[in-house]
């Protein structure tokens, strides 16, 4: 086959110290063909972000239940993700995305239709199993299919989708739901899906079944992956709701999680391929790289799903309105794909990384100072700062994950490296919403003990509200309002807090990467 050939002369290349030839078409035509899958799948994590209260209306939804029409799509993706690699070897790679792109289109379609949460949930899942399978696969094509000095090519563009999806993603669906229905935010991805069976029809080979494959699996390896971390992320979500450990599912779930990562550790020694290399975490630079992957699919996640509620509930605005500061990020990032070759060849991974997690940081400490009075202009700074450094930390990243581990390990660290950024967007969702629930009681209960019923300013304010709105129950009901407006913007501060001080702490493991190999540094314009 032409990629076997190219390989082939790849490794002759670089044994001889030349190097090796450039891509041909078909090469090119399956990194276009991952890439576009894998914008589809990170699209549609957040493109139901800014029409949500207008979905949860319509199917009959609580506030709460909502956030599992964002977080079911992620537990499903983070299941299959590490899956992919041994997917692909059983079916081939052009057969497996084949699959995965028609199931994809055909569960966008069963949410578009949905009329309650359960069939809502059913095809978030669905979906994020099917896009999942769409992601890791993107980075294997350019590990694989791309000679490395060509390789920054294809990670830019593979960056392209992992930057703009979650910030495209809430402008399109807010766009979509005020100009049509937030139906179309799903339908919208059957043209496509069309568009991209050809090009993988096209641009990768056909490749033989492996169902021997079957026999050799890593059984309690998947059976483990997909029990621990599914119910982890279902513990996380419901955790607070459940009241923790009083609650007899959160217990059993929890159970059910030890076992299922007891079961993945008995896949690592009994298996000869297990389903997911952990023995890569060894490598302390490739571990490094995963930590802050983590942290990063929080801030990439956690922003645009609570810039579009923050500006929803404070500022009054409509789905469109808020995506499209949302997408204020997508701006810089753009740029930053373009200077990602240039950059590659002349800075330092190091530099490039602790830079990029500095702006990080410090685009959300701009945001801890947000009053009741915000609105979306009050983001534009920090959203541009956001795009900025996401870039620069992501596509670097990104590059030494598939750089820090032999070829033919490329599938394994693409699959470990998105399932951690997307863990982290899993975790900082759940976390989302226990800290909504935690931090509004609590600045409630403190904003109500700093009015004392006997403080002469406050019943000269509540005379003049009783005054104004005729009544003293109606003057009640508006301090209550006020009360919780104050609280939840507090609560909104308290996040962008946790956000910036998660990644400092994380900054100290820049120290361990290592530059990249001289082959990319050197041909990155190539």
């Amino acid at each position: 086959m032409a990629s076997a050939a190219a390989t082939k002369a790849g490794a002759q290349a670089a044994d001889s110290g030349q190097r090796p030839p450039n891509a041909d078409l078909a090469a090119w035509l399956a990194v276009a063909a991952g890439t576009m899958g894998a914008m589809m799948a990170t699209l549609d994590i957040s493109i139901v972000n800014s029409a949500l209260p207008t979905i949860q209306g319509e199917i009959g939804a609580s506030g709460t239940e909502g956030t599992w029409i964002a977080t079911s799509f992620l537990v499903a993706e983070i299941i299959i993700v590490p899956l992919c690699n041994w997917f692909e070897k059983l079916l081939g790679l052009r057969r497996f995305l084949l699959i995965s792109a028609v199931l994809f289109t055909g569960f966008s379609v069963l949410c578009g239709v949905a009329d309650n949460l359960t069939m809502m949930i059913i095809g978030r899942a669905g979906q994020g199993l099917a896009g999942g399978g769409m992601m890791p696969t993107a980075m294997t094509i350019i590990a694989t299919r791309l000679p490395r000095h060509q390789q920054p090519i294809g990670t830019s563009l593979f960056g392209m989708t992992a930057i703009l999806g979650p910030v495209v993603g809430p402008v399109l669906g807010g766009w979509l739901t005020e100009a049509f229905s937030w139906h179309y935010a799903f339908f919208i991805n059957v043209p496509v899906c069309a568009v991209l069976v050809v090009l993988l029809l096209v641009g990768l080979p056909s490749q033989k079944t492996k169902l021997e494959l079957l026999a050799e699996a890593d059984w309690f390896g998947l059976v483990g992956l997909s029990v621990g971390l599914g119910c982890m992320t279902v513990v996380l979500e419901e955790g607070n709701r459940e009241q923790w450990f009083s609650s007899s599912l959160i217990v059993q779930l929890t159970i059910l999680s030890a076992l299922g990562y007891i079961l993945m550790m008995i896949g690592q020694f009994r298996a000869k391929s297990p389903i997911i290399r952990l023995s890569l975490l060894l490598n302390r630079v490739f571990a490094s790289i995963i930590v802050m992957g983590v942290v990063l699919g929080m801030v990439l996640y956690g922003t645009s799903f609570v810039i579009p509620q923050f500006l929803a509930a404070i500022a009054d605005y409509n789905a469109y309105q808020a995506g499209k500061i949302v997408m204020l990020s997508g701006f810089p990032a753009m740029i930053g794909m373009f200077l990602a070759p240039f950059l590659m060849r002349h800075v330092d991974i190091r530099v490039a990384v602790i830079v990029g997690m500095a702006i990080l940081a410090t685009s959300c400490f701009i945001d801890t100072t947000l009053t009741a009075a915000a609105v979306g202009d009050d983001f534009v700074d920090s959203q541009l700062m956001r795009g900025a450094g996401t870039v620069l930390a992501m596509l670097f990243l990104n590059q030494a994950a598939i750089s820090s581990v032999s070829v033919q390990y490329a599938g394994d660290a693409a699959g470990l490296f998105t399932t951690a950024r997307n863990l982290g967007g899993s975790l900082v969702l759940a976390a989302i919403s226990t800290i909504q629930d935690q931090r509004v009681w609590f600045h409630s209960r403190r904003l109500e003990e700093s009015l004392q019923a006997n403080s002469l300013m406050v019943q000269d304010r509540m005379a003049e509200m009783t005054h104004s709105f005729g009544s003293s129950e109606a003057a009640f009901k508006a301090l209550g309002g006020t009360i919780a407006r104050e609280a939840l913007v507090m609560t909104y501060n308290d996040m962008y807090w946790l956000l910036g001080i998660g990644i400092l702490l994380v900054c100290p493991l820049v120290l361990l990467l290592k530059p990249l190999p001289k082959e990319i540094r050197a041909k990155a314009m190539h």
